[in-house]
């Protein structure tokens, strides 16, 4: 398990490179200023439980990660890690670029406290799992970042970690490697595996974590439930570089509240049948006189990854303008062409710049039935033709 208890770090930074040894003459006084990349942070990983970190860039999440893994050390608080911990940090650390791929695995295990013979025991899978053929007795400067990437993950993972810490290492892979990388992750975590890591990809992150902590400016804004913290993050996205717009009334979701979304409603029903006509009603209610308001809206699946958005600009249906106290009432309809599961609307108003007015996040809910047990989440319509050298033997289309 992993335990962070009021961790905080603090680097001075300088004006001038000799300001710093001029500091560290007698009765100089202080020549830097202090920047706090963390600032009391405090949070704790169960055995299997797999924890993101989301934020901005520069927000601390990088630091944070080298803390725990123990490369970095606090300026204040402390840090306990249970068990034997892989880091897959940033690109270019741990191994050697002179040593063959294979040389930098035994490195690295050795490192870890595994034996030569555990060593290559692991070995032929870390070998499949990589898949760089003959580059594995090749020197690692000249691997390509993907290849680089996989072996360094596929190390990081066979050998026996009990805490794995990541930081973007799937963001450099191709989609065949990600999918392969997920699915070694629900392995992980069903050998009880803590996981900690970053990640830009927020569909990677809804589908992996079980929890997650949204960081801005070194600080936790929140952490617990994971589609919650995305939507904050979401939220601050949206609203980040834009000029501020005054606040009319406190809100209920995200936003300004420029606009209220009042009511929602899903029409004939909330239980229909996969290609069936899904009316997504929404009324909103304007504060203030706006020249092109947006609506908008997100379709995500149990999992909370994004299966379809669009809204009023996208559809070129414009909402303005409206006056201070206008009520409209906006409707998408759409042709649910839905995998069989549940399903959950968000509804959003925005200004034309992207803040967001109201946003009501996963307000609704429905299902699709479908009489196949299709994988994924759309039904594509599939037609699948037999051949044989004296024609078409059989052809059918799901349609």
């Amino acid at each position: 398990m992993v335990s962070v208890l009021n961790l905080s770090k603090v680097y001075p930074l300088y004006a001038r490179p000799v300001d710093r040894l001029v500091e560290s003459l007698p009765f100089a006084g202080t020549r830097h200023t202090d920047f706090a990349a963390l600032r009391d942070i405090s949070f704790d990983v169960a055995p299997g439980e797999m924890l993101a970190l989301v934020g901005p860039n520069g927000c601390g999440k990088s630091t944070l990660l080298q803390i725990v893994a123990g490369i970095l050390p606090p300026t204040r608080g402390l840090v306990r890690v249970q068990g034997r911990i892989a880091a897959l940090l940033e690109l270019g650390a741990g191994f050697n670029p002179e040593f063959t791929g294979r040389e930098n695995v035994f490195l690295n295990a050795e490192l870890l406290g595994l034996s030569r013979p555990a060593i290559s025991r692991v070995l032929p899978q870390i070998e499949a799992f990589a898949e760089i053929g003959a580059f594995l007795d090749r020197p690692v400067k000249e691997y390509s970042t993907g290849m680089y990437v996989r072996l360094a993950f596929a190390t990081a993972i066979h050998v026996e970690p009990e805490v794995l810490i990541v930081d973007e290492a799937l963001a450099v892979g191709d989609a065949r490697f990600a999918n392969r990388c997920v699915r070694k992750f629900d392995e992980l975590k069903q050998r009880g595996v803590t996981t900690l890591f970053v990640s830009h990809d927020l569909g990677l992150v809804k589908r992996l974590a079980d929890r997650a902590i949204f960081l801005l400016n070194g600080r936790m804004e929140y952490a617990g439930d994971t589609a919650e913290a995305i939507n904050r993050y979401v939220a601050h996205v949206h609203t980040a570089d834009v000029e501020p717009v005054p606040a009319s009334l406190e809100s209920a979701g995200h936003g300004d509240g420029e606009s209220r979304i009042t009511n929602v409603r899903l029409l004939p029903s909330d239980k229909l049948a996969s290609g069936d006509e899904l009316i997504v009603e929404a009324t909103v209610q304007f504060h203030t006189a706006q020249a092109a308001p947006v609506c908008g809206l997100l379709i995500r699946n149990r999992q909370g990854l994004d299966v379809y958005g669009t809204n009023t600009r996208v559809e070129g249906t414009g909402l303005g303008p409206v006056e201070a106290g206008e009520t409209v009432v906006v409707r998408f309809a759409l042709a649910v062409a839905l995998a069989r599961g549940e399903y959950t609307v968000t509804v959003a108003t925005q200004h034309p710049n992207g803040a967001s007015q109201d946003w009501l996040d996963d307000v609704l809910a429905f299902s699709i039935t479908h009489s196949k047990d299709l994988a994924g989440v759309a039904d594509l319509a599939a037609r699948i033709e037999v051949l044989t050298h004296a024609g078409i033997r059989n052809s059918r289309s799901s349609a």
